[in-house]
């Protein structure tokens, strides 16, 4: 059974696409007045908003009464038979960034009998990133009683000699084009092609390659446990479906379980080398706390300096004012990982929101009591190799783009 393959894809038809597309619900968590537009603009049409769960609002106390809203509106979608399916399927994903960078992703499935988020995992899909168990719980009852998944996980393939997506984006015009528009929130533009029979063989045997054995440990220079597909966005989205799966499953009869839907999470797979994938560090904001003195123990736990040492740099910005320190010696081989150990350590029980773009940590840090720390970003074509070397990177170490650029809702999948 492969670990990536066709998917039995819903797509809604005679619907405005721009207002059912709306962005991964895990943006946009400190600035409500984005999500309020949102509702705005879709008002009462079908759309992914009413299917979705924007952590903005994961601790208002409406987590039962929007979990039932979001089971029944799939419901309903169902049963109104808004969808179109697209039976045993690839789907090709062309998203244009607001900048006019092009990006190219493939719809399918992957095995959950394939992936462990567990630490030191050494599964064919791995995390890229430290999974915390205790945003799964919440996640879990979002989903457990769901009839759809409309997913915003982007799995990843380390293809250098691009063989695997890129034939597929030379031949798109001889594709059927079955969606094509404008996303919302001046968010770039996004189309579909329903990729031919032959093509998604040749581009399946293609992947299939990259996981081959030999060809891992020649690439890698390594007798580690091969790493096939790395999770880039929606890590928690798919540790969450991977529990889900564990639950379900023991409910089932093995022959059951070779087909049960639940085993099959729909995911967007990029190739890491894609042009238009920019790894973008992931910010951090304080709140509560006085600014001062947490910088002052920042600079107690480690040997910090005002310049270049060769250490990892920390920029930091609250109420008018800036600056920027160098930890040098740290055990950690990226400034995030500095970062979170000092929080884990020397603080409890902090405040702290996870921020995709500077300019929106400048932006929250002006409000009193309130710091927010700027990290470095991450070559992106260091994350496969350091993955299979060091493990999970430090949770919530970089993002693929800024908020804006996040994957948008558009493709479902009965669960």
């Amino acid at each position: 059974m492969r670990v990536f393959d066709k998917a039995d894809i819903l797509i809604p038809e005679n619907t405005d696409p721009v207002k059912w597309s709306v962005v991964a619900c895990d943006q946009y968590t400190s600035q409500p007045e984005y999500w309020d537009a949102v509702k705005k603009f879709v008002g009462g049409s079908p759309s992914s908003l009413n299917i979705i769960f924007p952590e903005i609002y994961l601790n208002d106390g409406s987590a039962g009464e929007r979990i039932q809203a979001i089971n029944s509106k799939m419901e309903e979608y169902l049963a109104s038979g808004i969808f179109h399916e697209y039976e045993s399927s690839l789907i090709l994903v062309e998203r244009t960034l607001r900048s006019g960078k092009k990006g190219y992703g493939l719809i399918g499935t992957v095995d959950l009998e394939q992936y462990d988020f567990s630490k030191g995992s050494t599964s064919l899909i791995r995390a890229t990133e430290g999974t915390v168990l205790s945003r799964i719980p919440p996640r879990v009852a979002i989903r457990e009683n769901a009839a759809l998944e409309v997913p915003h996980i982007i799995m990843l393939i380390d293809d250098d000699e691009n063989t695997a997506i890129e034939p597929l984006v030379s031949e798109k015009d001889s594709f059927t084009k079955i969606y094509d528009f404008d996303l919302q929130m001046d968010s770039g533009h996004l189309a579909g092609y329903l990729v031919s029979d032959e093509a998604a063989q040749r581009a399946l045997s293609a992947i299939d390659e990259l996981g081959e054995r030999s060809r891992f440990t020649k690439k890698y220079a390594t007798d580690k446990a091969t790493l096939q597909f790395a999770v880039g966005d929606g890590n928690h989205s798919l540790a969450t479906a991977k529990t889900c799966w564990e639950n379900i499953k023991k409910t089932l009869t093995e022959e059951e379980r070779k087909t049960h839907p639940a085993r099959f999470a729909l995911v967007e797979l990029m190739n890491v080398h894609d042009s238009s994938i920019d790894f973008e560090p992931i910010h951090r904001v304080v709140f509560d706390i006085q600014p001062n003195e947490i910088l002052s123990a920042l600079k107690s736990y480690y040997r910090t300096s005002d310049t270049d040492e060769g250490g990892q740099r920390i920029d930091y910005c609250f109420k008018g004012t800036s600056g920027f320190i160098y930890i040098n010696d740290s055990p950690c081989t990226l400034a995030v990982g500095s970062l979170e150990r000092f929080f884990e350590i020397y603080y409890k029980n902090l405040k702290i929101d996870y921020i995709h773009g500077a300019e929106v940590v400048r932006e929250l840090s002006e409000k009193d009591g309130t710091i927010g720390f700027i990290l470095p970003p991450m070559a992106k074509s260091d994350l496969f190799r350091t993955v299979i070397n060091d493990g999970a990177l430090p949770r919530k170490t970089f993002s693929m783009g800024e908020a804006h650029d996040k994957r948008f809702y558009m493709e479902c999948k009965i669960i």
